[in-house]
């Protein structure tokens, strides 16, 4: 461990201090707006259903199968996706989780790709109502990292989606 002198350990205090204080001069200037930008609020689940009832970000581990979700640039570009928009099946969404399943085994495997896509390609014909390769519907899996299989994660989410649409309500037996 390195030791910092005294001067370099007050110049982020002081940074962060001020940028708390900047941040809650924007706030009362701009309203709940800027912070919702910030820290978007969460996805909240009907008590009873237990279905995505008012849009927002969702973990990715707490993703539960018909649950939708739109396209997040952010999160495609990174290629790592830690939440998603999650947004009522009712509403106009990119996305809907048809399968959830998890990978076997304790050594993350090298081909998790291949293992991914064909667990959600196994189960395409029997949520959408006919074969991937005659459909307009596409789908893609959302799997474990390196990183989070090491932490235990497992979990596979596979997503329909209509390609350059967005889809109100589920695709399920949508037959297309």
């Amino acid at each position: 461990m390195k030791v910092e002198p005294m001067s370099a350990l007050r110049l982020p205090s002081r940074l962060a201090l001020a940028s708390v204080v900047a941040l809650a001069a924007v706030a009362s200037l701009g309203g709940c707006a800027v912070l919702e930008n910030i820290f978007p609020a969460q996805a909240e689940r009907d008590a009873e259903t237990q279905q995505i009832a008012e849009a927002g970000q969702q973990d990715v581990f707490t993703v539960a199968l018909g649950d939708c979700f739109n396209n997040d640039a952010a999160a495609i570009d990174n290629e790592e996706i830690s939440d998603l928009p999650a947004v009522p099946c009712a509403e106009p969404h990119d996305n809907e989780v048809f399968l959830l399943f998890d990978l076997a085994g304790d050594e993350f495997p090298v081909d998790v790709d291949q293992l991914a896509d064909d667990g959600c390609f196994a189960q395409f014909e029997t949520f959408v109502g006919m074969p991937y390769e005659t459909s307009v519907l596409d789908y893609f899996p959302i799997q474990p990292t390196v990183e989070t299989w090491a932490e235990g994660d497992r979990e596979v989410i596979c997503s329909v989606f209509e390609p350059e649409v967005q889809t109100t309500g589920t695709l399920a037996g949508a037959a297309r």
